[in-house]
């Protein structure tokens, strides 16, 4: 029987080690790599073609979510299992969007980990108690004809800064509208560019514009 291969995606280094000494003595798992940033994942993920994911949502450059979206656009066979302290909803529908096909928190035990890679193996969902609960609520509830909020990882004002931006706006111009300074809009730029992974303004407009930004007033 082929060994489960497994690629661990986070940036705190004691859980890192930890998770991999469980699954490294686990029956049939073979830990193929690791990885410290999103941009990390992605680069291990196309290298060594692993199994199932272990990924982290808060990482230093890119994060989780979209590291995790762009893994699962290239490679879908990949199962992503998110491991994370979050357990907010955006965090939890945004790595759902983003092709994630499991959900645990950090807390969890180690066999509960493991079981749930093997479980997305065999191409099923996991989610954690707390989180399947809030899963099954938010579905059976009028909550699901709520708008999503694009981009859960910018902060509101980070989302009105790109939704002004979509709509063609220079910097002075977005300062003048929001009445901010010039140097404030360009460190909500920056940031922007940062937490998206966006290599200019044109990126950023048709990622936004894809997202349902720029033609009316931005979701909070």
């Amino acid at each position: 029987m082929t060994a489960l291969r497994v690629l661990i995606a986070d940036d705190h280094p004691v859980f890192r080690r930890g998770l991999h000494a469980v699954l490294a003595g686990a029956d049939g798992v073979e830990v193929v790599g690791e990885a410290s940033t999103g941009e990390e994942a992605i680069a291990a993920a196309a290298e060594l073609h692993p199994d199932v994911i272990a990924m982290d949502l808060h990482m230093p450059g890119l994060n989780g979510v979209e590291a995790t979206r762009r893994i699962v656009a290239e490679s879908p066979h990949m199962a992503v299992l998110v491991v994370t302290m979050l357990d907010d909803d955006d965090s939890v529908f945004a790595a759902m969007r983003a092709g994630a096909r499991g959900y645990l928190l950090k807390d969890a035990d180690p066999e509960q980990i493991l079981d749930a890679m093997r479980s997305l193996s065999r191409g099923e969902v996991v989610f954690g108690p707390s989180i399947a609960g809030r899963v099954l609520a938010y579905f059976a509830s009028p909550r699901l004809l709520r708008p999503v909020v694009p981009f859960p990882e910018l902060t509101e004002r980070e989302r009105e800064v790109l939704h002004l931006i979509a709509q063609g706006r220079s910097n002075d111009a977005i300062a003048r509208r929001l009445f901010l300074s010039g140097k404030t809009v360009r460190n909500h730029v920056s940031n922007i560019f940062s937490k998206l992974q966006l290599a200019d303004r044109a990126e950023a407009i048709v990622r936004a514009r894809e997202a349902g930004l720029g033609s009316e007033l931005p979701r909070r």
